[in-house]
């Protein structure tokens, strides 16, 4: 697949962001402090450098498994139809649970995971998101948690992509299309 050529400009730095899941690691802590084992549920693919930089910050028992859901294809616009592509191994009733997703923008994942997954009967079920754009919203969802709010822009770097590129960059980039007029 052929793409046109394209520019990615520093939004938030590696330092920014792991200054601000320092702090998140800390409220989450407090949230779930009388836990027994928190189960830490990763949306694949886009959250797995968040999820491996967040339960290393947190100070409780953790368990990490992962959802796989598709909204995107390797588009920049979301589909609106999500889909379950990988299901979680184990039960999660009783349990407490914290969904962490890389970017909220529509609100069609979050909102399409967090009903699959409360009809489950978790004991607690919060979200966490490293992104949210609101002016994107078309569902009425917010995450428990969010690292940074964000404008209306497609971003790439620390795990999020673009046709399945610049997953790796430790920041946070706005994609840029050097062909169009800018603002």
């Amino acid at each position: 697949m052929s793409q046109r050529p394209y520019v990615i400009d520093e939004m938030i730095s590696a330092k920014s962001i792991a200054a601000r899941i320092e702090a998140l690691s800390h409220e989450i802590a407090a949230e779930f402090k009388d836990t027994e084992q928190l189960l830490v549920v990763g949306l694949l693919r886009g959250s797995f450098v968040f999820i491996a930089d967040l339960v290393r910050e947190l100070d409780l028992p953790v368990e990490v498994d992962f959802l796989e859901v598709s909204s995107y294809g390797d588009g920049m616009e979301s589909s609106r139809e999500v889909r379950i592509l990988k299901d979680l191994r184990g039960q999660i009733e009783g349990r407490d649970v914290l969904v962490v997703e890389d970017i909220v923008d529509t609100g069609f994942t979050l909102s399409r995971v967090v009903s699959f997954l409360s009809a489950r009967d978790p004991a607690r079920l919060r979200t966490i998101a490293l992104l949210d754009k609101p002016s994107r919203r078309e569902v009425d969802v917010t995450a428990d948690w969010t690292g940074f709010v964000i404008p209306d822009e497609f971003v790439v770097g620390y795990g999020i992509d673009y046709a399945q590129r610049n997953r790796n960059l430790p920041f946070i980039g706005k994609v840029r299309f050097p062909d169009e007029p800018q603002p």
